[in-house]
């Protein structure tokens, strides 16, 4: 295993002492989430009616998640990245709120949660608050293309947001409970879909806290070198960070995105198949928060989960526990008289679209360029009588897209998705002028394969629509043909999808991104093969019960004696 406790301090005095007073601020503002909705600086002693009547939110995850933003940072600075940030254990929302408000993102894009005491009053109280934000990282957060409310489709959008964009970082932090997930255990693949010279990178940190709301994570509890041959199995080098000791953490965590990057920088410059970096955070769940409550465990444990502190307003006791917990960050270090963050805390936040909070791939809708797209009146099929002509609907909507990815390759801004199924569905004119991406090994006997294709095809429907995702909302096109019984697999992902859309539509900074496509096939009323393993319409079913604004068209054909039926489906970002 690679491990980098040993290696030497890599941080200067100045430089550790930055990184950790950006840290505990993130920490102390995470925590007043939770809690507070007065006396946010707590300068005057903690009361009752200084804490919220409801306690909501999510402890656990958040320390580590400040961790890694806050060094993640440090990099950006050393190294002059352009980096996004995806948030993959689900309720991370304190965390990422947190960080935002720091760098002033968040600011930006609400000026009413202004970065001073007033501000960070309004920041603490509208949190899991009626009329405020969610505890999970919501479209209102900026610099986030995920909620993380339905867990395992990180590792997806991350992918997607790096495919064909060249020079961007993806961190993407996925929980050890998220880990357990199908979709995220399919994610891990992706890698052998990435060009490293076309492609951005993606820079997996899977999270091992130990926990999930009450019981343990698998991947924590399997043997070291258990885990190790998994990951390495998977097609990564990983880089292990462990411990609890904030000084010695700091110093291994930046050694291991020193590590990290130095090897994404020689990735890049070669056409063939890396084993690509990844890091392994091991870290208490609830770290630096309490450690034990009403004579029970709580950091480092389960029940750091959700609020180590559930009765503060009723309970002397929780009351001066959480007054201590909090003034343990040593607030009157990190924020002024006006409860502006110091030079020290602001010390490692980049500047401008540098800032990931601000980076534009987060609102792709920036970044969107339409479609150039062909002559529909040039790939109409011929009828001069009726019933005169036999034609195949697919095969003509198979040229189209061939002309699609000619129209826009100097853009490079289209892919079509699929389960395996793009010739069986007829679109293999796209062969004409592009492959199937693939990285790992072709055999003479493969047809249509090559690194540098745009054709994304794996038996993972899961992925493809995590792909599909990730790739629209940094600012793209795309579409996803699949066989209609089997597109159900993903009706959770595109209702999350859905309502991520219809969020982001109230909200006068994101910009509108394009529409996800569908294709399905093999459908309900014509079965001569598949019989019933392939009968269900009730996707289009699904969709068609959005409202209007959120989904943009659905269309049927009509059948003729020798066409094969096709229906297509949209859930739009724009109408």
């Amino acid at each position: 295993m690679t491990a980098v406790d040993a290696r030497p301090a890599v941080l200067g005095r100045t430089e550790l002492a930055q990184v950790d007073a950006l840290w505990r601020a993130a920490n102390y503002l995470s925590a007043g989430q939770i809690y507070l909705m007065a006396n946010p600086l707590l300068r005057e002693e903690l009361r009752p009616e200084h804490v919220k009547p409801r306690l909501l939110g999510h402890w656990g995850t958040s320390p580590g998640l400040n961790f890694v933003y806050a060094h993640l940072n440090r990099a950006i600075l050393t190294h002059d990245l352009d980096a996004m940030f995806v948030t993959g254990p689900g309720h991370g929302g304190p965390a990422l709120l947190a960080n935002t408000w720091l760098e002033g993102s968040y600011t930006e894009a609400w000026p009413e949660v202004t970065r001073d005491a007033a501000g960070m009053r309004e920041l603490f109280k509208q949190f899991s608050f009626p009329g405020g934000v969610p505890s999970h990282v919501a479209p209102q957060v900026p610099g986030s293309i995920h909620e993380g409310g339905e867990l395992g489709y990180s590792l997806a959008h991350a992918y997607g947001a790096a495919f064909d964009n060249p020079g961007l970082v993806v961190a993407c932090v996925i929980g050890d409970g998220e880990a357990e997930t199908g979709p995220l255990a399919t994610s891990w693949h992706a890698n052998k879909f990435l060009d490293p010279v076309r492609d951005g990178a993606v820079l997996p940190i899977l999270h091992l806290n130990g926990y999930k709301i009450a019981n343990p994570t698998v991947l924590s509890r399997i043997a070291p070198a258990e885990l190790d041959a998994l990951l390495r199995g998977y097609g990564y080098e990983p880089i292990y960070v462990e411990g609890s000791d904030p000084e010695t953490m700091h110093q291994a965590m930046a050694a291991a995105l020193d590590s990290a990057i130095a090897d994404l920088a020689v990735i890049r410059r070669r056409h063939e198949r890396p084993a690509w970096p990844m890091i392994v955070l091991r870290s208490p769940k609830g770290w630096t928060g309490p450690s034990v409550v009403d004579g029970l465990p709580v950091e480092g444990t389960w029940r750091a989960h959700q609020v180590p502190l559930a009765e503060v307003r009723r309970n002397p006791e929780h009351l001066r526990q959480l007054e201590e917990w909090m003034r343990s960050y040593r607030p009157e270090e990190l924020f002024d008289d006006h409860g502006r963050p110091v030079a020290d805390v602001t010390a490692m936040i980049p500047a401008g679209e540098r800032r990931m909070g601000a980076n534009p791939n987060a609102n792709g809708g920036i970044l969107l360029r339409p479609l150039t797209l062909p002559d529909t009146a040039a790939h109409a099929v011929a009828v001069p009588s009726p019933g005169a002509t036999g034609a195949e609907p697919t095969r003509a909507l198979g040229r189209f897209l061939r002309d699609v990815f000619t129209l826009n390759a100097d853009r490079a801004n289209f892919r079509l998705f699929g389960p395996d199924e793009t010739a069986s569905n007829r679109l293999d004119a796209v062969y004409d002028v592009t492959a199937k991406e693939w990285q790992a090994a072709i055999e003479p006997v493969d047809e249509h394969l090559s690194p540098d294709g745009r054709v994304l095809e794996v038996l993972s429907e899961h992925l493809c629509q995590g792909w599909l995702e990730g790739y629209l909302l940094t600012g793209r096109h795309g579409l996803f043909n699949c066989y209609e019984a089997f597109v159900h697999i993903v009706d959770s992902m595109v209702n999350q999808h859905i309502k991520w859309l219809r969020v982001h539509r109230q909200i006068p900074w994101r910009r509108p991104v394009a529409s996800l496509n569908y294709l399905l096939t093999s459908h309900v009323w014509r079965q001569d093969h598949n019989g019933f393993s392939h009968q269900d319409p009730g996707f289009v079913d699904h969709i068609a019960n959005k409202k209007p604004k959120s989904c943009g068209s659905i269309s049927r054909r009509t059948p003729t004696r020798s066409w094969r039926w096709r229906r297509t489906a949209c859930a739009a970002g724009t109408t």
